[in-house]
């Protein structure tokens, strides 16, 4: 039923203000205001995520965007040097270093941040 139509990611945030700060002055993205105060990333690639303010917010628990990077030990420096802290896990599974980046194999080596409002994103550099 679905399968010609075109579709596009969403994702809420607390303040649009502080969101739109990041995304378009820290991670250096397009981002454009669209109707009823909310926001498109426009995205490498064509794809635009649409961001919208939520009153009662509650951040997502799982990765909403990932960045494919050809560096990753540089991608980290760079957004580090903007002010962006990287989560530090040290659980069997996913294990990161100093920096917050858990290297892959198996998989690729991958680290996450999140925005102001609390939402998971990641820098990943394919192997």
């Amino acid at each position: 039923m679905l399968k010609d139509s075109n579709a596009f990611p969403g994702f809420s945030v607390d303040d649009l203000q502080k969101a739109k700060a990041f995304y378009e002055g820290v991670l250096g993205l397009n981002v454009s205001e669209a109707e009823m105060d909310t926001l498109n990333l426009n995205l490498a690639g064509g794809v635009t995520v649409f961001v919208y303010p939520k009153p009662n917010h509650v951040p997502a628990t799982f990765t909403i965007l990932n960045f494919i990077v050809p560096n990753i030990e540089k991608a980290v420096d760079e957004l580090a040097s903007q002010g962006v802290q990287f989560e530090h896990y040290d659980m069997p599974e996913i294990k990161t270093d100093a920096k917050g980046i858990a290297h892959g194999p198996p998989g690729p080596s991958i680290a996450w941040f999140t925005d102001p409002a609390g939402n998971i994103m990641s820098v990943i550099e394919e192997n």
